[in-house]
Order: structure tokens, then C-alpha cells, then sequence
């Protein structure tokens, strides 16, 4: 077992993830309520929407105008999501967006389907366009997001093997065009994963390319995710997608109704009192939990925005 990270790095992405499935469309005000709560947790990388079609994922058509609205904090990064070059230009069009030349690729061939409309060769050959859109905008293009890495409810079980094939595939096209890839971010988007297979899966990654940066990004769909990020955290990783409150999931996952993504002030608090500093208010995250909870009109999953931290029982004791 490798020594636990001293730090963790938490990205938020409640505000696009979390909200995508909600049938109760927030208006622009509340999303930005809501990212204010969690830049004042310490958050400094939020995902703040998605640049998709609109009649696919009406949460998230009024994306520009959340960015137009925000009150840009020092210090704090505020990404979108693009999945097609048509995204990437709407995005590159927004104000107040930071812009990561991050891919996006799938290993599961039935989800990129339902997901994009279009097959896992058809993404790769529109990646150069990509490229070229980044480049020109001078954004280093370093960066792949895999989806359905762990496992798809449509495919099943993804092998290993592929994924590897597939983040060298990424690769090779990268250093086709002058890049590199410096980063790959490994998503459990259905909630398939459990921790002996993300240590697998890590290290057959890092084996073969030991200088890349992993981050993890993990659905709780059947219960695993926090036992999946202990794992994680376990061989060394330490940065990770999260959710607050629990919110979240795909809408094109099949699986409606599931638990959402890895809560962000669970996944904190864990980190906390493992002694991994997170830089964040576990608290303040959790008031924001609860707010969240208060917009979407129902129960949310998370546990620590519920149960509380144990700052003010120690105080007590």
C-alpha cells in the first residue's frame, strides 16, 4: 500500500452533474446561489454547467447565463462541460469560463451511443477538430475524461485491456498534433466499480504510464463509491470529482432513481479526519448540502450534511 496523499484536491460538479438529472429545473439565480455557498466552502474547481443540446438536457440550458451571473472569486476555477465540437465553440464563446482542453472519450460502445449520438471511432475521429479549436484559443490540449471506464448497464464489465487501448489511442492522436497527455480522468459513470477494481485498474494505468496524472470520478449507484475512494486514496491518488449533497447522475445511464455521484462534504470529511487536508469547510459544505436539498424539492443521499460533522461534539467533549 502506498502512503495516503497529505492533500486532496475536490472538484465540485453539483452544479452540472449533480443538477442534470433533477426534474425540477433550478432557476439561474438558485445555480448561482449555490456555487457562491460552495466557493465560500474553500471549492476552488467548479463545473459549472454543460454545453449540450438543450432539448436533451433542459437543466442545463441556461448554462451561458450561469457563467454571465457569476462574481468571479479569486482563486477559484470555473469549468464547463462540452462533449462535441459545437459545445467546445459555445463554450469558447462564454464569459468568465475557464477552458481545460480536456477530451472526451468513451469504453463503453453502447453508452457513447445513447450518450453523444455517436460511436467510440466517430469521437476519435472528430478529436483533431477538437485539437484544432483548443490550439487556436491557445488552451494546452493535456487532458482526457474516459466515461464508463468500470463498467456500462448496457455493455456490462469493461475490460482493462480496453481502457488502456483506449487512453493510447488518446495518446498517440495527441502527439499527432504536437501534445501531450498529462492527465486522465477515469469515470465510474454507472456506478460499476468496486475497490479491488479501481486498484486494478489504477495500476495497470500507471504501469504503463507512470508520469500521468489519475483522477477519479465516482457515481455511489449501488453504495461503493466512498469504499472506492478510500481505495483510491490508498494508492495515491488525490484528486477526485464530487457532488454535493449526493446529487447526481446520467441521464442516459439507464438507471433512474439511483443514488447520485460521491458526495463532496462526505468524500471531505472522510479526508478530514483522515488527516488528508482538502482546504474546504466540511461544514459550510454541508449547510450548502442541505440548501441544495431545500432547491431540488426532495431527499438528497449525502450523510455528513444530515449527521453533521464532529467539529462541535469535540468542542463538547
Amino acid at each position: 500500500m502506498s502512503d495516503l496523499p497529505k492533500r486532496v484536491h475536490l472538484m465540485e460538479v453539483g452544479p452540472r452533474d449533480g443538477l442534470q438529472i433533477e426534474p425540477k429545473i433550478l432557476t439561474t439565480a438558485e445555480k448561482l446561489e449555490l456555487i457562491g455557498m460552495i466557493e465560500d466552502a474553500g471549492i476552488t474547481e467548479i463545473e459549472v454547467g454543460s454545453f449540450v443540446n438543450p432539448k436533451a438536457v433542459p437543466t442545463m440550458a441556461d448554462t451561458s447565463d450561469v457563467f454571465a451571473g457569476i462574481k468571479r472569486k479569486p482563486g477559484v476555477i470555473y469549468r464547463g462541460l462540452s462533449l462535441n465540437t459545437k459545445g467546445v465553440e459555445r463554450a469558447m464563446a462564454t464569459p468568465n469560463i475557464d477552458l481545460d482542453g480536456r477530451l472526451h472519450v468513451t469504453a463503453s460502445e453502447v453508452f457513447v451511443q445513447r450518450n453523444t449520438n455517436r460511436s467510440i471511432d466517430d469521437t476519435f475521429r472528430q478529436l483533431p477538430e477538437w485539437i484544432a479549436l483548443y490550439k487556436k484559443a491557445k488552451v494546452p490540449v493535456d487532458g482526457v475524461t474516459m466515461m464508463a471506464v468500470f463498467g456500462c448497464n448496457f455493455e456490462g464489465d469493461i475490460p482493462v485491456q480496453r481502457v488502456a487501448d483506449l487512453l493510447a489511442r488518446t495518446i498517440d492522436i495527441l502527439a499527432e498534433h504536437g501534445e501531450t497527455l498529462k492527465c486522465a480522468n477515469l469515470c465510474d459513470t454507472m456506478g460499476w466499480a468496486n475497490p479491488e477494481q479501481i486498484k486494478r485498474v489504477v495500476g495497470t494505468v500507471r504501469n504503463r504510464w507512470p508520469k500521468l496524472q489519475i483522477k477519479l470520478h465516482l457515481h455511489d449507484t449501488r453504495g461503493l463509491a466512498m469504499a472506492n475512494a478510500y481505495a483510491a486514496l490508498q494508492v495515491g491518488i488525490d484528486e477526485f470529482d464530487a457532488s454535493i449533497g449526493a446529487l447526481g447522475g446520467c441521464p442516459f445511464a439507464g438507471h433512474k432513481g439511483a443514488a447520485g455521484n460521491i458526495s463532496t462534504e462526505d468524500l471531505a470529511f472522510m479526508c478530514e479526519e483522515m488527516g488528508i487536508a482538502t482546504g474546504v469547510d466540511v461544514d459550510k459544505l454541508a449547510a450548502a448540502a442541505r440548501r441544495a436539498e431545500e432547491m431540488v424539492g426532495h431527499p438528497v443521499p449525502g450523510k455528513v450534511m444530515k449527521g453533521g460533522t464532529l467539529t462541535e461534539k469535540r468542542r463538547r467533549t
